[in-house]
């Protein structure tokens, strides 16, 4: 059996996913500032899109931003004045860590605790790495 004939068998097998350009999309960060601070209407369905848990995605976004800052029923009150261009580009840099796979750029991963580690798996090309802490 030939090269291009194994090449063509292994492609058959892999799933239609692989295949698709469907375009990812993070959403952007409603609020509004309420004196000092800074409040994010839509904080939970961000966390929903990208398949994480809000209080991950919220412990990321407080240490990036260095601020302080809290879950209010369905609201993130930032503690400081914080321009919605940071936070979105702090939520672009959580995908591209914590969500797109690093081998294959699809956001079809979940992370799941192993032991003492975590463990960022995709679900498209099957690709596992271990993250640096446990979520």
């Amino acid at each position: 059996m030939g090269y291009e004939e194994l090449l063509q068998r292994a492609r058959a097998r892999l799933p239609e996913a692989v295949f698709e350009k469907a375009r990812f999309e993070i959403p952007n960060a409603r609020g509004h500032l309420e004196g000092n601070k800074t409040v994010v209407s839509n904080f939970p369905q961000i966390a929903a899109s990208l398949r994480r848990p809000v209080d991950h995605l919220l412990k990321f976004l407080l240490k990036e931003l260095a601020t302080p800052g809290e879950m209010r029923r369905s609201l993130l009150v930032l503690g400081t004045k914080v321009g919605s261009a940071r936070i979105n580009q702090k939520l672009r840099q959580y995908a591209e860590e914590f969500v797109f796979c690093r081998a294959c750029g699809k956001p079809d991963t979940d992370i799941k605790a192993e032991g003492d580690f975590s463990v960022f798996g995709c679900h498209v090309c099957g690709n596992r790495t271990q993250l640096k802490s446990k979520i």
